[in-house]
């Protein structure tokens, strides 16, 4: 917005009121990206001290910061398990759970069990979903929207209300998946969110390609258009790619290792985060409408991710994962090691 901008950065600003300047580059300045960028370094080092506090104190606990008065529930967490299930015999499978809370407890070296072979695939799984999530060009957009509907020709206050009805889409849909997943599975969901972004950045690409001049405007209809394909895009990914990155990796990671793995993933999405977010505006500027086409190319890297590696784990229960999942997978099932305990892998 123009105040913002007066205010921390004028030479944005001055750039930005020149008639003839170039629309895609108007806003290119590296000290503006690393504003928007540098909340991600922090929390690229403070993710490792959360794996270590959340494997002492535990991951609820850790969250609402109410370790002193919890890791002991089993009443509450019995009926947790009851709700999930949607049926009253869980006793065995509760067992189960508490046993491999157990054996979680006892690793003193989390980090060195990460490296064995059989921890290979949930890591892979982890850190790559949680890179693509952020190749999706998510952020880029969420982040840059009143940017992107400006250079489309929207005033301030029309390019500030379109971001507001992305984050409403972004947020609504997010309920979508809570209904969906274990109804369709994991991996269609997953495979038919990268059809449906594939085709809303191409469209969004081709429009802007076509239609966008360097200088002037676009036709408002089309900028209505263009609109309505990145509510289209965000709500796709909210309801399947941004949950499932996270869903998926906490059902295929062994409790010895979660909060450790799970650093590893989330590092790994903060950092691509972080570079996206520096760099969309400098990319905005140089590549121009086929930004959307660089990120269209990562949505089909993606998908042939999802097919050739990334498991089904809808219905797994834990004492079955290493059988019915891991060493059915044709790669995956290099890594594990025939004499695994099972009870030590957990959905």
């Amino acid at each position: 917005m123009d105040d913002f901008l007066i205010k921390f950065f004028p030479k944005v600003h001055e750039r930005k009121l020149h008639a003839k300047e170039d629309n895609y580059c108007k806003y290119d300045d590296q000290l503006l990206q690393l504003f928007t960028s540098s909340l991600y370094l922090a929390a690229l080092i403070a993710s490792f001290g959360a794996s270590k506090a959340c494997r002492i104190f535990g991951r609820k606990p850790t969250i609402l910061v109410a370790s002193l008065f919890f890791n002991g529930g089993d009443t509450k967490g019995k009926a947790a398990l009851k709700k999930i299930r949607g049926v009253d015999n869980v006793e065995d499978e509760y067992e189960e759970v508490k046993r491999a809370c157990e054996i979680a407890k006892e690793v003193k070296q989390p980090f060195k069990k990460l490296m064995k072979r059989s921890s290979v695939p949930p890591l892979v799984i982890g850190i790559m979903l949680q890179t693509f999530q952020q190749m999706t060009g998510i952020n880029a957009i969420m982040f840059y929207a009143p940017v992107l509907f400006q250079t489309m020709g929207f005033k301030n206050d029309a390019s500030l209300l379109s971001t507001v009805i992305t984050g409403t889409v972004n947020v609504a849909s997010t309920f979508v998946s809570i209904y969906l997943v274990d109804k369709i599975g994991r991996r269609k969901l997953l495979l038919q969110a990268c059809v449906q972004m594939f085709i809303c950045q191409v469209s969004i690409g081709a429009i802007l390609l076509t239609h966008l001049n360097t200088t002037g405007t676009m036709d408002k209809g089309l900028a209505a258009v263009v609109v309505v394909l990145v509510c289209l895009y965000v709500m796709c990914f909210a309801w399947l790619w941004g949950p499932l990155g996270w869903l998926i990796p906490s059902e295929t990671f062994p409790l010895e290792t979660r909060t450790s793995g799970f650093a590893f993933a989330v590092n790994s999405n903060i950092l691509m985060n972080f570079l996206v977010a520096q760099a969309f505006l400098s990319m905005l500027c140089h590549m121009r409408a086929f930004i959307f086409f660089f990120f269209s190319a990562w949505i089909l890297v993606m998908g042939l991710f999802v097919v050739l590696l990334v498991l089904e784990t809808k219905g797994v229960l834990i004492d079955s994962i290493v059988e019915r999942v891991w060493k059915q997978h044709p790669v995956w099932k290099k890594f594990m090691d025939d004499d695994g305990p099972k009870s030590k892998e957990m959905v």
